[in-house]
């Protein structure tokens, strides 16, 4: 009984003025008390009845999954938007959000789902006035229906059961940003990210477990390999504000995503530490696109309703946001994307950029850090320990580990050449958006060359490669190349995502995801030395 009031409770503060809903726009959740999530066909289903009497709504596809199901996008506009083309023509900033990624990270997708229906038919209409909405409620869905319990053991049986985290291929989804080997990945980069352009992605997680104190936290695109600027507005301006909104108006708390460990560092912690800057991860991909981006982390120890409710607030705020906001973000990505052309051309062959990185403090602590409080336990034997208590406190200047420092950096060229033996490589770039142009005659190229004198293969297989780094060094050369050799001209928008992954010594690049080990193996002399065979050009002669 306590469970089906306190879903009634929710139901009602997730429906604005009470609204009414008729039963096909009721979602999963909120018909089994919180305890169920939805199947793919509950969310199929819900799809085809929220488009139902509303002139504001076009289902487009993000693409086929592994198993053959299609992943839907809901395209909402007002006026009404079919295809990227009149989207772009409209002059509104574009927001995709999309849930269930991980397929055991359900409140993404059943906020959506809800979210639809506020827009299309209830309260929430006014969030059409001055921007387009992508809503992707279910990305993974092979995983969804792989339902059980124990799938998420810090969500401690809220719902009882879930999908799998990693889709029907065993691959993280969130780790294919750089690799794109999944059909999901492939599908979000060339049918939404390159035709729609976002202004913002946003991407719905739950943690994996840390008992900090905020309903929720997040995280912009990291990436110090781009320009900063769209990670200045988001960590600046929007999260700060939406975070003050949310808390204001739905009494929730928010705060950065990160990570801390009692065991390392005892009772009070002292410092709190994010995750990777790697592009694999989507949302960090996004400043190497001169856009920005967003990562939500509900917590995992609240209540299925509780993570719901919190993530709802942040998606309606951070679309309040957007809508207020959408045209001054159009212009700081614009500026972004024409100041990394402008750094190619002005000092392409003589800045470094880094290409390596580890975490570093920012340069203000956290003032009022928001944690669950632990006691100190010393056994018999002198074993310590810390036992978590229910209550929630403020630490005070606690140092957060979220900048991001290079260890390594390489010149920027003007270009990269690339052997025509090696059109897969080409391929790969061209699906991620580069432009990729085969040479119609002979030229020289004056630049640098990187020998390899040292190829480190991780033991471990991760997301079924055994990871990749180098050591060698470039040299000065001058190198004829052929007609259908590639040439790229790095003076383009993927300027910094083209750099990134083909430098050499890039921590997360083609190198590190095994796309050269067959060349690697086939040209290497006797004592492993093997030269690199992307050319980066500073001069075409």
């Amino acid at each position: 009984m306590k469970i089906v009031i306190v879903a009634v409770i929710v139901l009602i503060c997730f429906s604005a003025n009470a609204e009414q809903w008729p039963s096909g726009l009721i979602t999963k959740p909120e018909k089994t008390a919180y305890q169920e999530t939805s199947t793919y066909q509950d969310v199929i289903n819900f799809i085809s009845e929220v488009q139902k009497g509303s002139s504001h709504v076009t289902e487009i596809s993000l693409g086929s999954s592994f198993e053959g199901k299609n992943i839907p996008v809901l395209v909402l506009a007002n006026p009404k938007i079919s295809y990227p083309e009149e989207a772009k023509t409209s002059g509104k900033p574009i927001i995709y959000i999309q849930g269930n990624i991980h397929a055991g990270e359900v409140e993404g997708k059943e906020v959506i789902q809800i979210l639809l229906r506020e827009i299309l038919h209830g309260s929430k209409s006014h969030l059409l006035d001055n921007q387009i909405i992508l809503f992707a409620p279910i990305y993974n869905t092979d995983s969804n229906d792989k339902m059980a319990t124990g799938h998420r053991t810090s969500q401690e049986g809220s719902p009882i059961e879930t999908g799998l985290r990693a889709n029907s291929q065993g691959w993280d989804l969130n780790r294919d940003g750089i690799k794109m080997e999944a059909l999901e990945t492939r599908g979000l980069i060339q049918n939404i990210i390159l035709p729609w352009d976002p202004t913002l992605f946003v991407d719905l997680h739950t943690t994996n477990g840390t008992w900090h104190g905020y309903s929720l936290t997040w995280a912009p695109s990291y990436h110090y390999a781009g320009e900063k600027a769209p990670y200045d507005f988001t960590w600046d301006k929007l999260l700060p504000q939406v975070t003050d909104k949310v808390k204001k108006n739905h009494r929730i708390h928010l705060g950065p995503y990160a990570n801390y460990s009692i065991e390392r560092q005892g009772w009070p912690i002292q410092s709190i530490t994010t995750y990777n800057h790697h592009p694999r991860y989507l949302v960090n991909q996004f400043s190497l696109r001169n856009r920005m981006a967003i990562l939500s982390e509900a917590f995992a120890h609240e209540r299925f309703y509780q993570r719901m409710n919190s993530t709802h607030a942040f998606l309606t705020e951070i679309l309040e946001f957007t809508n207020k906001n959408g045209q001054e973000m159009l212009a700081i990505n614009a500026q972004t994307e024409a100041d990394a052309i402008q750094l190619v051309r002005e000092q392409g062959g003589k800045v470094k950029k880094g290409v390596r990185f580890k975490k570093i403090p920012l340069e203000e602590p956290i003032a009022k850090y928001r944690t669950y409080d632990h006691h100190k336990v010393i056994s018999a034997d002198g074993q310590i320990s810390y036992l978590r208590t229910p209550n929630i406190i403020e630490l005070h200047n606690v140092i957060n580990n979220s900048a991001f420092e290079a260890t390594l950096e390489s010149t920027l060229p003007l270009g990269y050449i690339i052997p025509a033996e090696l059109t897969s490589i080409a391929q790969h770039l061209k699906a991620h958006g580069t432009i990729v142009t085969p040479l119609t005659e002979n030229i020289s190229a004056t630049g640098e060359v990187f020998t390899i004198r040292k190829i480190i293969r991780t033991p471990s297989n991760f997301q079924g490669h055994h990871m990749l780094t180098i050591e060698g060094g470039f040299a000065p050369t001058t190198k004829k190349f052929k007609q259908g050799d590639f040439i790229i001209d790095l003076a383009q928008p993927l300027a910094n995502l083209i750099f990134y992954m083909l430098e050499p010594q890039s921590d997360d690049g083609l190198v590190t995801w095994n796309f050269f080990d067959d060349y690697f193996e086939d040209n290497k002399n006797s004592d492993g030395i093997v030269e690199y065979p992307v050319f980066k050009y500073f001069e075409i002669k």
